[in-house]
Parts: C-alpha cells; sequence; structure tokens
C-alpha cells in the first residue's frame, strides 16, 4: 500500500491504495500550524481508523503549493510511517511534456491532475479543478500541457463578499432553488453559484473556439466541482478522485528509478 497527499492552500488530501485501488480517503486543515509530531499523531491515528497500518506502508508521494508546512509534514512521514516520501517537482517523471513559457511554476497540484486526466480520459482533455483557485488546464495529443487559466474559486469569491463588506454575511455556499433571490442570503448564493457555472460555461466554449479542439473532453475535479458539474452540460465527467489517482500514477512511474 502506498500514501497519496495533496498538499493545498485549504485542505491536504490523503489517499490510501492497494494497488490501484483506493483504500481510504480523509482529509487535514493546512492553515492549522503543527509541528512534526503532530502530524503524525494525528496521521497515524486516522490510518489506524481506516484500518491502515501506518508501518506496513510501502511507499508515500506528495504534491504540494504550501512550502511553509512541508518541513514538518515530510519529517512526521519519515518518522510515523517509515517511508521516504516522493516529492512531485522538476526532475520527476509524469508522462506529461509542460511547455510553456514558465514551466517551473506550474502548480504540482495541477501537475497531477492533468497527468490523471491524460492517462485516463487521454487527449485532448480540459482539465477543471475547483479548489481555492479555479483552474482550466489543457493537454493536448502526445501530452502537451502549456495552456492553463487560473480564476478565484467560489469560496474565495465568498469570502471576499462577507470580509469586505459591512452587512453581508458568511453563508453556506450552495445553489438556491431560484436565481430569482428575494433576500440576502440566496441573493449571495445565486450570485456566486450561477456565477461561477456561466464562468465554467463560457471559459470551456472559449478554449474550444481558440483551439479549434471541437472533440475536447472536459473533466472536473475539485471540493466544488461536484457543485458545478452537476448544473451543466459543458462537464463531460466528475472525477472526485482525480487528483489522487494522479499521485498514484506519478508514483508507480517514478518507484523503481
Amino acid at each position: 500500500m502506498i500514501l497519496v497527499a495533496d498538499v493545498g492552500n485549504t485542505d491536504i488530501s490523503w489517499g490510501v491504495y492497494d494497488g490501484k485501488e483506493l483504500k481510504a480517503t480523509f482529509r487535514m486543515t493546512t492553515k492549522t500550524p503543527r509541528t512534526s509530531d503532530e502530524f503524525g499523531v494525528l496521521l497515524t491515528e486516522i490510518l489506524k481508523n481506516r484500518g491502515v497500518d501506518p508501518m506496513a506502508l510501502e511507499g508515500c508521494i506528495l504534491a504540494s503549493v504550501v512550502p511553509d508546512v512541508m518541513h514538518a509534514l515530510l519529517g512526521a512521514i519519515r518518522r510515523y510511517t517509515n517511508t521516504k516520501p516522493l516529492i512531485v517537482g522538476p526532475g520527476i517523471k509524469t508522462g506529461i511534456k509542460v511547455t510553456g513559457e514558465d514551466p517551473k511554476g506550474i502548480g504540482a497540484d495541477r501537475i497531477v491532475d492533468v497527468v490523471a486526466a491524460y492517462e485516463k480520459y487521454g487527449a485532448p482533455v480540459l482539465v477543471l479543478d475547483f479548489g481555492t483557485a479555479t483552474t482550466y488546464d489543457l493537454v493536448t495529443e502526445g501530452g502537451h500541457f502549456n495552456i492553463g487559466i487560473t480564476a478565484p474559486g467560489i469560496k474565495i469569491c465568498s469570502e471576499a463578499l462577507w470580509k469586505q463588506t459591512a452587512k453581508l454575511p458568511n453563508i453556506e455556499i450552495k445553489k438556491p432553488k431560484t436565481i430569482l433571490a428575494q433576500e440576502t442570503i440566496t441573493s449571495m448564493q445565486a450570485g456566486l453559484v450561477y456565477g461561477q457555472i456561466g464562468q465554467t460555461e463560457y471559459i470551456i466554449k472559449k478554449v474550444k473556439e481558440e483551439s479549434g479542439l471541437k472533440n475536447l473532453k472536459v473533466v472536473a475535479t475539485g471540493g466544488f466541482g461536484r457543485l458545478i458539474a452537476d448544473e451543466t452540460d459543458a462537464i463531460d465527467v466528475f472525477d472526485p478522485s482525480l487528483t489522487l489517482d494522479g499521485l498514484r500514477i506519478i508514483y508507480e512511474k517514478n518507484h523503481n528509478r
């Protein structure tokens, strides 16, 4: 079994794979400061609760966009699981050719997503990740990745509304029964959710139009991906385990090296 982790700005998403089967998933908050021992105790307790012996893990791989937590997190994994983590970054084998103007500036999470989408669904494929930011990444034939679009995530937009205004509250992000809102909370929900749907459909339309890729497959993932994917025909597939699958695939490409 191997342990995989996607260290994002809001959450750390963990998975345990037995071969290609995803046996367990869980999350931790990223913004809570923790020592390596605190990470280690929390990690081992959750693994045991999921029926996984931490010392039976054969390997580990991480993708991170949050450098500040990595020292403590890596120390915890080495000490409490007895594995040496593989970190997604320059020099790692992915099967994807990053050919943009700033390949080193591409987040590891985006690399992992496009690897999974390319391996699972082929190319051309447009990968949407509805996380802290909403990203749109295009992979063409031969595994070429050189086009990416980044927009504020729906949660960032929600926080901007209530933090930057005096009277708007912090709300649950969900689709209201109607866009014809008649009070504050549903008016905010309507603007956030329908605004994200509209943005999603327009960006997908423009990518298809300007790339000329009429057979482009659109795959979505991320915390708010289900909410948006259920409301539009522009998204072909919602894959909640896309990022974790990408980490497993990259591990398999590299573990014998």
